[in-house]
C-alpha cells in the first residue's frame, strides 16, 4: 500500500467518524471524570484512542497533541496544564478539526481561560502548515508541471519561514492511538519530527496500539485494517526501538495492557504507553565528575552504551553527568562532584567510547592526604562525640 493510499484511507475513515461515532476505532480507556465534566458530549463520542497520555502532563507546560481528532485529549490537557500552560492540537482531517474548533470556545468558557488551539498538518511533517499552503495554492493553483514544481518549492519555503510547529518549542508531545496510522516509510521521519519540536529536557508520552508479532505484508496492504489501527501497528520491540533510533533517552513503558484489544490472524494487538526524553547534544568534557549506580540490578546500560555495575564509581563526561541528574534516571544514581571545580572552559575532552572507574583521588584531588573534619560532627552534652 502506498503512502497516498494509507493516508487517504485514514482521512476518509476518520472524516466519517467525525460525523457518526465508530466504536471499532477505539478500545476502552478510563479518563479522570473531573476533566470530562466540562467537555461537550460530541467531542467525547467522536474521539478515538487507546490510552490517556494526558495524566503524565504537568501544570504550566506547552503541550503538542499529535492527531488531536475532535480534541478530547487537548481539552483534558488544557485543564492539567492550567491557564499558564498551552495546548496545540495537530490533525489533517477537516471534519475532526471542525468539531474541535467549534467546541474550543465552550471549553474555554467553562474553564475560564483559552489555552487550546488546533492546527492543520500531517504529524510526520510538523513543519508544513497545510492551511497556509491551501491559501497560497488558491492564489496560484496547480495547472501544469511548472506550477506543480513551484508548489513543491512553496511548501519547502513555508516549512522554513512559517513552520506549523517551531523547533524546540514544546515541553511535551502526546499522542493517542495515531502513530500506527502513518505509513511505514514515513514513520522514521515522524519520530525525528517529534524530537525536533521538543525542547531539550522535554518528553514525549505516546499511547498506541502495538502487536506482539510482526504484521505480515498482506495485512499491511489492507486499507481497512490500516485505518482501523491494526496493520500499521509497530511490534512492541519495534515501537521502543523507533524512539531509540530517533535519539531519545530514558525510554520506558508506562503502561502495557495485559489483555489484547483485538486478535487478528493469531496476532495480538494491545495498547502500550511509552515515555521518552530529549537530551542535549553538547560536547563530552571531563570535569572530574563521577556517578555510582545504586541498584537494584547488578548492571545497567544507558542509551549511549555506558554500562555500569552497582556500587562502582564511574568517570563520566559533563553531558552524561547532567543527563543522569534528571528524570527518569536521577533516583538510581549518586553524583560525585570534584572537591575543586574544573571550569567548563578549561575542561579537556572526555572519551565516551568506553567506561572506566574514577579513583577517589581524582575527585578529591591528588594531594588528598590531609585530614578533614567529619561533616556535621558535634560533641554531645556528656562529652562524647557522634564520630
Amino acid at each position: 500500500m502506498t503512502i497516498a493510499t494509507a493516508e487517504s484511507a485514514t482521512r476518509d475513515r476518520y472524516a466519517a467518524a467525525a460525523k457518526v461515532s465508530e466504536a471499532a476505532l477505539c478500545c476502552p480507556v478510563s479518563y479522570d471524570p473531573q476533566y470530562l465534566k466540562i467537555i461537550p458530549a460530541e467531542v467525547i463520542e467522536k474521539d478515538y484512542g487507546c490510552g490517556d497520555p494526558s495524566k503524565h502532563l504537568r501544570p504550566g507546560e506547552t503541550v503538542l497533541d499529535l492527531g488531536s481528532g475532535t480534541g478530547k485529549i487537548c481539552f483534558i490537557a488544557s485543564q492539567v496544564v492550567g491557564a499558564a500552560g498551552k495546548v496545540i492540537g495537530v490533525d489533517m482531517t477537516d471534519d475532526m478539526l471542525e468539531v474541535a474548533r467549534r467546541n474550543a470556545p465552550i471549553v474555554a468558557e467553562r474553564t475560564g481561560y483559552a489555552n487550546v488551539e488546533f492546527r492543520k498538518g500531517r504529524i510526520q511533517d510538523l513543519a508544513l502548515d497545510l492551511e497556509r499552503l491551501d491559501a497560497e495554492l488558491k492564489k496560484r493553483p496547480i495547472a501544469d508541471t511548472a506550477s506543480f514544481l513551484a508548489a513543491y518549492d512553496l511548501a519547502e519555503e513555508l516549512r522554513v519561514k512559517h513552520p506549523l510547529i517551531a523547533t524546540e518549542s514544546v515541553d511535551a508531545v502526546v499522542s493517542n492511538c495515531v502513530l500506527n496510522l502513518v505509513e511505514a516509510r514515513e514513520k522514521r521521519r515522524l519520530f525525528e519530527e517529534i524530537l525536533r519540536v521538543l525542547k531539550v529536557g522535554g518528553r514525549v508520552v505516546i499511547s498506541d496500539i502495538v502487536s506482539d508479532e510482526s504484521v505480515p505484508e498482506d495485512m499491511q496492504r489492507d486499507p481497512a485494517l490500516w485505518s482501523g489501527c491494526i496493520s500499521g501497528a509497530f511490534s512492541e520491540e519495534g515501537f521502543l526501538k523507533a524512539f531509540q533510533d530517533a535519539g531519545f533517552h530514558g525510554i520506558e513503558i508506562l503502561k502495557r495492557d495485559e489483555q489484547p484489544w483485538q486478535t487478528v490472524e493469531g496476532i495480538e494487538f494491545r495498547s502500550l504507553t511509552v515515555q521518552a526524553w530529549k537530551a542535549g547534544q553538547e560536547p563530552c568534557l571531563d570535569r572530574s565528575q563521577a556517578v555510582i549506580y545504586k541498584g537494584p540490578f547488578l548492571k545497567v546500560q544507558d542509551d549511549d552504551g555506558h554500562a555500569m555495575e552497582r556500587g562502582k564509581r564511574y568517570a563520566v563526561c559533563e553531558k552524561t553527568f547532567k543527563l543522569l541528574q534528571n528524570e527518569p534516571y536521577c533516583a538510581c544514581f549518586e553524583f560525585i562532584e570534584p572537591r575543586t571545580e574544573v571550569p567548563l572552559d578549561s575542561a579537556p575532552p572526555f572519551d565516551c567510547s568506553s567506561m572506566r572507574l574514577r579513583h577517589p583521588k581524582e575527585t578529591k584531588g591528588q594531594d588528598c592526604n590531609a585530614p578533614t573534619e567529619a561533616a556535621n560532627c558535634r560533641t554531645t552534652g556528656d562529652g562524647t562525640s557522634c564520630c
